[in-house]
């Protein structure tokens, strides 16, 4: 269509040469067409090649420059889209937590997205193999746990489980236990009992000795098993005391809970556990996973929805996630930023300087026609306007 135009108005041209009057302004709009046409092809063609193959100064500008191109788009993306406060003032525009929010507390969301985050929990749990834990606990776990003191930290448990009491139900358990074995296993406590027996008592006293030491013993342990403030529970509790001091501040004791760390962490079976407690918890958290009406997914929809109803209604929760978005986001930019933007001066840098005017081309031709055809309708305009104000004066 450019191309017609600049044909019409030369043709126009040549009809009205040499004619005064109505077509003296037609013939003068004509010449300023084709002059306004021929400008702008030139300033449009310089852009990409030397005009009809002749190398003028200051043309084929793109496949010339592109690599500056390049480095000014990148320049220009990240001082006018990926600073700090154009980011800040994009996320308090749009306000991201309020339209979570909006969107988490429709139930069919809240499904769709927990639906989304199972399928892929799942597959990526499928995705860790036996041989993966085995060098996470032996190259990572397990020397990290060689090097980290662990008589302090058992102590201090020890202390807390002591100060709060939580022992009593684990010594309470053991009591039952070894109660109900001492009752249903006399004959092995009494042939014990009478392998330990002095040399100097008769064979004819020993079992009845220790069938009688048994009894005391079976009494003994319901004794502490019912009063909970029994002596031998009093005694436990400041041996366990003790001990706890002991693994905190004394030396001894530290190191022989060190050695026996270091034992039970170079035993086989460490590893071979490690592995059976990771295949169980998998397979039950995987199962729960892919289970589409089973308890888990049906609680993570309430508790989703529950989380978006809330947010809904709390501006000031609003306000501090947004703020963590803004801050992550920034961070982001901040780290990876400049590596993201660097793809464009890569990507332009790679191509040769044809293919780089070819592919600007195409995608901005259309507007680069209308630039020309433009060129003629106002170059006519202005030739009339040229040529009224010339027969004026």
């Amino acid at each position: 269509m450019a191309t017609s135009l600049l044909v019409v108005a030369a043709i126009v041209f040549l009809l009205t040469l040499h004619h005064d009057g109505f077509l003296g302004f037609v013939n003068a709009g004509a010449e300023a067409s084709m002059v306004g046409a021929m400008a702008d092809w030139f300033a449009v063609t310089a852009l990409f090649r030397h005009p009809l193959g002749l190398p003028i100064p200051h043309t084929a500008l793109i496949p010339r420059r592109k690599d500056d191109i390049g480095h000014s788009l990148e320049e220009f993306v990240g001082e006018n889209f990926l600073a700090e406060d154009v980011l800040r003032e994009r996320i308090a525009v749009v306000r991201p937590a309020r339209r979570a929010a909006a969107w988490l507390a429709q139930e069919a969301n809240a499904r769709t997205l927990v639906d989304e985050v199972s399928t892929v929990a799942a597959a990526g749990l499928g995705r860790i193999r036996e041989e993966h834990i085995a060098e996470l606990v032996h190259d990572v776990l397990v020397p990290r746990f060689a090097e980290e003191p662990i008589a302090p930290l058992l102590g201090g448990a020890l202390e807390g489980a002591l100060a709060d009491d939580l022992h009593h139900g684990l010594v309470d358990l053991a009591l039952v236990e070894l109660h109900g074995w001492l009752q249903t296993h006399p004959e092995t406590v009494t042939d014990v009992l009478g392998e330990r027996a002095p040399w100097w008592v008769p064979p004819a006293l020993r079992e009845p000795a220790a069938a009688r030491i048994h009894v005391e013993i079976v009494r003994w342990v319901a004794e502490i098993r019912r009063d909970p403030h029994h002596r031998a529970r009093v005694a436990l509790d400041q041996l366990l005391g003790e001990l706890a001091d002991n693994l905190q501040h004394d030396a001894g004791t530290q190191e022989r809970a060190e050695r026996f760390k270091l034992r039970l962490l170079e035993h086989p079976q460490v590893l071979a556990t490690s592995i059976d407690l990771w295949n169980a918890f998998r397979r039950a958290l995987t199962t729960a996973l892919n289970d589409d009406e089973g308890a888990l997914r049906a609680r993570l929809v309430e508790e989703v929805t529950r989380f978006g109803a809330r947010l809904s209604g709390d501006d000031a929760l609003q306000e501090r996630l947004d703020g963590i978005a803004a801050d992550s986001v920034v961070y982001v930019v901040k780290r990876y930023g400049k590596e993201a933007t660097a793809v464009i001066t890569h990507t332009i840098e790679r191509w040769d300087g044809k293919e780089a005017s070819e592919r600007i081309e195409l995608h901005v031709g259309r507007d680069l026609q209308f630039i020309r055809i433009n060129g003629t309708i106002v170059g006519g305009l202005v030739g009339v306007l040229i040529h009224a104000v010339s027969t004026a004066l």
